[in-house]
């Protein structure tokens, strides 16, 4: 099973010096691992020209500069490919990779799945994502659980419509007549490439730890400590676990320790001038299970669901209920909860705020 981590922090903290320094350690310790990045900065800490080609570090690491533009290209093919499977009349083949521009939120999209496709190749057992480490990276990892909501709530639409359900008798046929499928509807959605299969396997990737974690970068900086927490608690609403801080700064400092508790804060010497060797030897093993909060529990037996949220209290958080879900809006940041069936549908009796979590009950 391949771990995909990825650094979060304000800017200049020191994220891709810390992503550099944990590859190099974790290829040490034997594990064949892949530092992705989208800057220049990745390469030029390195000492190598990188390219959409992974390109090998040392032995066990190598490292890879992701191209939107040639990931456009790549993703268009493969929609071709997918066109010409199910639709008898392809439309799409006249155009061409090289002419489609790149809109505003592709590089998100392309990126995630650039390291869904990493991850599934199984070359790898760590893959260490150096991205812009901020708000834009959560919403970039919170695509599969958005969209997922989307899928599902716009199905559920469709399927109460008048017209869907006046015209259903008919789909079957049309479905058969313009695809080059005899199942129709029912064969594509047991393709693997159907969206909510991939989506879902995206939501059950990031919410399990042992795929798919994070770690926090920040210096003494109130600045860059006060958006490390913003992150931390953004991170939570999207099912991901923070499972430590790596601190860049001089000397220790109890004060940033409790800021972070009851995480593990782990302080970095300074870098220069390409000495790696006291920075990889004070980075611990994150291969390892750690003992960190949940961003989600949910207790049947007490009727409660509890939401990991460090850095909000309950005047930052909004929460309403709609049938079967509740969303919880913290931030800049929503969160669509499906409940279980003992709770599906049973009214909020309360919530409040306790060690850091909201605790809802029914």
């Amino acid at each position: 099973m391949t771990l995909i981590t990825t650094f979060l922090g304000k800017g200049g903290t020191g994220r891709t010096t810390t992503a550099i320094a944990v590859a190099k350690k974790l290829s040490r310790l034997g594990s064949r691992v892949l530092i992705v990045g989208q800057d220049p900065t990745l390469g030029f800490i390195l000492g190598a020209p990188l390219t959409q080609t992974a390109t090998e570090i040392e032995s066990n690491l190598l490292a890879v500069q992701l191209s939107t533009t040639t990931l456009l290209e790549g993703g268009w093919e493969k929609i071709k490919e997918l066109e010409a499977k199910y639709l008898r009349s392809p439309t799409l083949k006249n155009i061409y990779g090289q002419e489609l521009g790149v809109f505003p939120g592709m590089d998100e999209i392309l990126t995630l799945n650039a390291l869904r496709e990493y991850s599934q190749s199984r070359q790898y057992d760590v893959i260490l994502y150096d991205g812009a480490g901020n708000l834009n990276s959560l919403r970039m990892l919170g695509v599969p659980e958005i969209g997922s909501w989307y899928w599902r709530r716009f199905q559920q639409v469709l399927k109460g419509s008048e017209v869907v359900q006046t015209l259903a008798p008919f789909l079957g046929p049309i479905a058969g007549a313009v695809l080059n499928v005899s199942g129709g509807f029912e064969q594509l959605s047991q393709d693997p490439q159907n969206p909510e299969i991939l989506l879902n396997e995206g939501v059950q990737a990031l919410n399990n730890p042992n795929r798919f974690a994070a770690y926090l970068v920040t210096n003494a900086d109130p600045l860059s400590i006060l958006m490390a927490k913003s992150l931390w608690g953004g991170a939570q609403q999207i099912g991901l676990t923070v499972k430590g801080v790596f601190l860049n700064s001089k000397g220790e400092n109890q004060d940033i320790r409790t800021e972070f508790e009851p995480l593990s804060v782990t302080t970095l010497p300074h870098y220069s001038d390409n000495n790696w060797e006291g920075l990889i030897d004070s980075i611990p093993d994150i291969r390892g299970v750690q003992a960190v909060p949940e961003p989600l529990k949910i207790d049947l037996p007490a009727r409660q669901v509890k939401l990991f949220l460090p850095g909000f209290d309950k005047k930052e958080v909004k929460l309403t209920q709609y049938g079967p879900e509740i969303t919880i809006e913290a931030g800049d940041q929503r969160r669509n909860i499906s409940l279980p069936a003992p709770l599906s549908g049973q009214p909020v009796k309360g919530a409040k705020f306790q060690n850091s979590y909201l605790i809802i009950s029914f």
